[in-house]
């Protein structure tokens, strides 16, 4: 017999001779089962940045800091904590991901420690009285107005409107001796985060997705090291870095964070881009669909970014249709070098009356986006709120495409909408406010 196999027979006979009570704390002791990475750092800190890569476990990092917190246990604070916040990129993010989710707040506890959650008032109770409140980085001012000891913000990097969530959530965090929060992310380059690194009071930790094979699936290990592996996308998604521009790229972050304003002014046109897939399979591209508007003054406004990855071409046609109502646009700019009229066809089964004007590629992507990048370089293009995984793609496409080598679906929809809008002319404008 092996040693490994003499003590797992070991390890075996002791938990046998364990009761049903002793095997569930066991189970649910984090502080045994935990990466070194994955428990709240020693000494004084006001902030726990934890950056990591798909998979590598943060939302169960700040599902068990929050645990930890609203019970008191050692090694996360010294008594309960009342008041806690949770904010996430939209509210069902919070709900789906951070409370109901495989590592979120009602699957760690045991259930004598179960918090109650009632949805329709966002919150949750601890049976000893402690209580965490569900908020949106889409909604800043949610957060004037209540207090905190602690917060968990999940997604950073994703919400709509990061500085000015991050900004109202400092001014909630005034109760108790002395109010923390932990981030939990995948890291982009956006300002907040650079900001946030070199704050005072920060401590910082880094997982990869590797770091986290044993509770992945292999297939998906090595399916997603092999397509992204040494790529920039990888670099950032897979090893948790905080990368910088890239040098030849047509759009930069500072460029666009100058230029991002929190709402748009009245707008004459609003109109919704789509970019459709060749195909729907699981390896198909995304459907791009951008939403984009012009003022009177002659200046370009982003307003939405509702691709989709995967979809049929119903399911793509009724969410650009679902846009054109929600933003009241004049027409719906459909690329059809792929579809040809199937894309007019398909988008009318939805909505036979909507305005759509039929566009074909004749030039490459690169000079295509060329203009487009010129408008941003003028300050005519404003961005509203943010829009990350647009930006992702801008901050990322050069001459030879995405480095990652995928088609750049989110930009040519972008390309296409401010082309209708600002370079051709399009339709009669009529005012309207958002």
């Amino acid at each position: 017999m092996s040693a490994c196999n003499g003590k797992a027979n070991s390890n075996a006979k002791l938990l046998a001779n364990l009761r049903d009570e002793q095997l569930v704390n066991i189970a649910f002791d984090w502080q045994l089962w935990a990466r070194e990475d994955q428990l709240p750092p020693l000494g004084d800190w006001h902030t726990w940045l934890v950056l990591g890569g798909r998979g590598a476990g943060k939302t169960r990092t700040g599902a068990e800091w929050v645990r930890g917190m609203a019970l008191g246990l050692p090694g996360f604070s010294d008594k309960p904590v009342e008041r806690i916040a949770l904010v996430g990129e939209t509210l069902d993010d919070v709900r789906s991901v951070m409370i109901e989710g495989d590592s979120g707040l009602l699957a760690i506890h045991p259930k004598t420690e179960r918090p109650h959650f009632e949805s329709s008032k966002r919150l949750l109770t601890w049976p000893n009285g402690s209580i965490a409140q569900m908020f949106s980085g889409n909604r800043p001012n949610g957060l004037r107005g209540p207090q905190f000891e602690a917060a968990w913000c999940d997604e950073l990097c994703k919400w709509r409107y990061p500085q000015e969530t991050w900004d109202m959530l400092q001014f909630t965090l005034r109760l108790g001796q002395q109010p923390r929060q932990i981030v939990t992310t995948t890291p982009r380059p956006i300002a907040l985060l650079k900001q946030l690194v070199k704050s005072e009071g920060l401590h910082i930790d880094r997982s990869t997705t590797r770091i986290n094979n044993a509770f992945l699936a292999p297939d998906f290990v090595k399916r997603i090291t092999e397509q992204f592996g040494g790529t920039r996308l990888g670099r950032q998604e897979l090893e948790a870095e905080i990368l910088d521009d890239r040098i030849d790229a047509l759009w930069h972050r500072g460029q666009l964070d100058q230029l991002r304003l929190r709402q748009a002014p009245e707008l004459s046109r609003i109109v919704v881009a789509v970019d459709p897939p060749v195909t729907s399979h699981e390896k198909s591209d995304a459907c791009g669909i951008i939403v984009a508007g012009l003022c009177e003054q002659g200046r370009g406004y982003v307003l939405s970014d509702q691709t989709l990855s995967k979809a049929s071409p119903l399911t793509w046609a009724r969410a650009a249709v679902n846009a054109f109502h929600q933003f009241e646009a004049d027409r719906i700019v459909a690329e059809v070098n792929q579809g040809g009229e199937m894309v007019e066809t398909v988008i009318r089964q939805i909505e036979p009356l909507v305005a759509i004007t039929s566009v074909r590629a004749t030039r490459g992507k690169y000079i295509r986006a060329e203009p487009i990048a010129a408008l941003y370089e003028q300050g005519r293009v404003h961005h509203v709120g943010s829009l990350p995984l647009l930006e992702d793609e801008l901050c990322d496409f050069g001459p030879g495409g995405l480095t990652s080598g995928k088609s750049p679906d989110r930009l040519d929809a972008l390309v296409w909408a401010l082309t209708d809008l600002m370079l051709m002319g399009g339709a009669e404008p009529r005012v309207r406010k958002l």
